[in-house]
């Protein structure tokens, strides 16, 4: 039977059909001679003669199948396989289709944070004290008031704008399907499994193919068997272990590698999630598979839990940044992107993101590298996936339709096994790949990662730039001009940077603790590590503090104090205040009023110019 699936040309078909007629006609004439001597062998054929016409149709159809149509006309046009293996049907989903996966119990309105409201206790005893001290010193938010609030809380009416709300999603092609991955260390149990509630009740069942729950390696006993014991009972839920603690970067790693979905959504555990979030991050991967996509994160109160609700009208946008010091922060939307969206359905373009909470293709994410593996614990790679997303291709976007929120903690109750470090090293991995030339600008602000890179014991790079080359990825500089124009670039090689030191009092010039402009600048044992310490004089001759925002000197008749920048860019000056010589006797003069800086008293002031007075002497190291 092997042979009869060959493919058989015209003529080899006629000579089979004609063989076929022949054995027909024997067949009938020789079994339908009545008189002739019965033979036994005729008598056998006789008895198979319906067996062997069988077996002779049976041999030409299989033939006739297996071989090409002759095609007497032009050739027909061969279909092309569906590009999509979900059937795609027209129209939108129904609001029944797109049903969360699990109901929400019965609510109490009045019981503790219920619908996001605010955990309130007027009276506290002793005990409860303590454990309220307790859960801030552990987890650094009011683990106490999460533990009085239900695992299950409902937020109340979805207060999102109207066109959040009445937004439809296409069936064709199809919202993809997504796996949900936390990752844990030594986690609150009421944050880890209000995290997981919230998931699963406003998460579409057709959607929602997982929830794999990441433990690095924590030690809390609650966090072990009674959690793999618990989540048993919500079925799609599962717990994988890091043995060794490795951090969030290599834990997201094992995450994605056993997820099935389609898209990766990753959440932090301790966040709570708003009505119809998924749909909007899942339709706009649907329509565009490059887009990494986040959520727009509001606020969960570190101390009350109080849930920070969506506005219908009138919200202001931010979008995420980065300063000169690899640190992500937040900014208002520029006007040309406001312009570009025509309502709340539309995407805000960001240059970075915070990279605590996104949803991105599974495909996407192992193509476009996934994380650097060689990066440890936290810090840096939301940065450097920003960059490598836009330069490779992608784009980054928050969703406003899809609202998440999250506790924001002060500070991280988590101990670095390699200590804080290992965040330098992380960011100077991302410079040497992604930033070009531009990775001085960063060096000259952090002495650690200058050290780090100059000693080169920032680990093997090398398939990280092949991936860079594979990719065919852009340049630092088309990432600055195309998708951060607004971001102030310092002097790649400024006149003067570093430290400045005060020859009589012996001390270096401060800016003192969260100086963000208009308090005054204060003189400080000089420490070498740059940081408040870090100044440049510039080629427009005025004296920055930039590792975060552009602070400048201000020539004043008090205290000299720091403010905003004027020289933004090229279009812009420099103001008397902030213009300075340093001069050839190490004198710091404001030309404008001709006056020097002292560091004589209590904050530094303009005095009279004297080279002779050495609190007037300053020098750069």
């Amino acid at each position: 039977m092997r042979l009869l699936r060959r493919h058989y040309g015209p003529l080899k078909l006629v000579l089979v059909g004609a063989a076929f007629m022949i054995v027909l006609f024997i067949l009938h004439r020789d079994v339908g001679a009545g008189d002739r001597q019965e033979d036994p062998w005729l008598k056998n054929i006789v008895d198979r003669k319906d067996q062997v016409i069988d077996m002779m149709m049976g041999a030409v159809n299989n033939i006739r199948d297996s071989m090409p149509k002759l095609q007497i006309r032009a050739p027909v046009q061969q279909e092309e396989p569906a590009q999509n293996s979900k059937s795609c049907l027209p129209g939108y989903y129904t609001p029944a289709e797109l049903k969360p996966l699990m109901d929400r119990p019965p609510q109490d309105p009045n019981s503790p944070g219920a619908e996001g409201k605010a955990f309130q206790k007027a009276q506290w005893t002793p005990q409860e004290t303590k454990e309220k001290e307790r859960g801030y010193e552990k987890h650094c938010f009011n683990a106490f008031a999460s533990d009085q609030i239900s695992l299950q809380r409902a937020l109340g009416p979805d207060s999102r704008p109207p066109e959040c709300i009445d937004q439809k999603f296409k069936r064709c092609p199809p919202l993809p399907t997504t796996s949900v991955i936390i990752v844990f260390h030594n986690e609150a149990w009421s944050t880890l499994l209000r995290t997981v509630y919230s998931v699963l009740h406003s998460s579409p069942g057709i959607l929602l193919k997982e929830i794999i729950l990441v433990d690095d390696a924590s030690i809390d006993d609650y966090l072990k068997e009674p959690l793999d014991l618990y989540v048993k009972q919500l079925q799609i839920v599962k717990v994988v272990r890091q043995r060794e603690r490795k951090g969030l970067i290599t834990a997201r790693l094992l995450g994605a590698s056993v997820a099935s979905g389609e898209v990766l959504t990753f959440l932090d555990a301790h966040c709570e999630c708003f009505h119809g979030w998924l749909e909007p991050l899942l339709s706009r991967i649907a329509e565009e598979p490059t887009a990494v996509v986040s959520p727009d994160i509001t606020t969960i109160d570190l101390n009350t839990f109080e849930f920070s609700k969506p506005i219908q009208y009138g919200k202001q946008h931010s979008r995420g940044n980065f300063d000169w010091s690899l640190t992500f922060g937040w900014e208002a939307i520029p006007p040309h992107e406001k312009q570009r969206r025509k309502d709340e359905t539309y995407p805000v373009k960001t240059p970075a993101f915070a990279g605590g909470l996104f949803a991105i293709s599974r495909s996407y994410f192992e193509h476009i590298g996934s994380y650097d593996d060689q990066m440890e614990i936290w810090g840096g790679e939301n940065v450097e996936m920003s960059f490598r997303v836009w330069q490779c291709g992608g784009q980054l976007e928050i969703i406003p339709c899809s609202v998440v929120g999250h506790v924001f903690r002060s500070k991280s109750p988590h101990t670095f096994p390699k200590g804080t470090q290992v965040i330098s090293k992380n960011q100077v991995r991302l410079a040497e790949v992604w930033m070009d030339n531009y990775k001085e600008i960063f060096y000259r602000r952090n002495q650690q990662a200058s050290q780090i890179a100059r000693e080169k014991t920032y680990g093997d790079i090398l398939d990280r730039l092949r991936l860079k080359d594979r990719l065919h990825c852009k340049n630092f500089t088309w990432y600055l001009q195309t998708i951060y124009p607004e971001i102030f670039i310092p002097d790649l090689t400024p006149t003067f940077y570093g430290a400045i030191r005060n020859e009589g009092a012996k001390h270096c010039l401060d800016v003192g603790e969260n100086n963000h402009g208009g308090k005054p600048l204060i003189m400080y044992p000089c420490h070498g590590m740059g940081g408040n310490q870090y100044f440049e004089y510039t080629s427009q001759r005025d004296l920055r503090h930039n590792i975060g925002k552009q602070l400048c000197l201000r020539s004043s008749f008090g205290p000299v104090e720091l403010g905003d920048c004027h020289y933004v860019r090229k279009d812009s000056r420099v103001p008397e205040n902030e213009e300075w010589e340093l001069t050839q006797d190490h004198l710091i003069k404001n030309t404008a009023s001709n006056l020097c800086l002292s560091a004589r008293g209590e904050h530094p002031s303009m005095v009279s110019c004297s080279p002779s007075d050495s609190y007037q002497l300053w020098h750069f190291s």
